[in-house]
């Protein structure tokens, strides 16, 4: 007599789990933070008033990568892009000393900072209207001395971070 009760509680559960399954999601994601019609994104090179040729391109490709991932907005020619992000580094400042040596005798840092700093701008093509901007973005980076990649790829991916929130914060 048990069995028998067991199984029409079976029969709605799995009743139930294939109409939910079945019901999908009834809401979505349009462009990340932006308004409904920003889909795509073209990210120009930027401005680069540094002695740091490399940095343009790590940048660049950093920015091209966060808003695809974190916006959901497609990359497009700038002709075709519904949105356009452009600005200028303005600052890139390494070996500020943050840790040094234990022993007295060694004056040699064993951190160091860098601090990046950037304008931006992310401006709607079809009004012209800026959608986000930030000037004296300021991101840093922390490295062991003698590794100065690991500190820019560190305040490039905060400067990133701060592009996304900035952005989505609008909306």
């Amino acid at each position: 007599m048990m069995a028998r009760r067991a199984m029409p509680n079976a029969r709605a559960l799995l009743l139930g789990v294939l109409l939910l399954s079945n019901s999908g999601c009834l809401y979505g994601f349009a462009g990340g933070g932006f308004p409904p019609g920003i889909k795509t994104v073209a990210v120009l090179p930027f401005d680069n008033q540094t002695p740091e040729p490399a940095l343009q391109r790590e940048l660049f490709d950093a920015l091209r990568k966060g808003l695809q991932d974190r916006l959901n907005l497609r990359e497009a020619a700038e002709s075709r892009a519904h949105a356009v992000v452009r600005g200028t580094i303005v600052k890139y400042e390494v070996d500020v000393p943050i840790g040094f040596s234990a022993d007295p005798r060694q004056a040699t840092s064993a951190r160091r900072r860098l601090q990046l700093v950037l304008d931006i701008e992310i401006v709607e093509q079809a009004t012209g209207k800026v959608l986000w901007e930030k000037k004296g973005l300021t991101a840093t980076g922390e490295y062991a001395e003698r590794s100065e990649a690991e500190g820019r790829k560190q305040a490039i991916e905060k400067a990133i971070n701060d592009v996304v929130e900035g952005a989505q914060s609008q909306w």
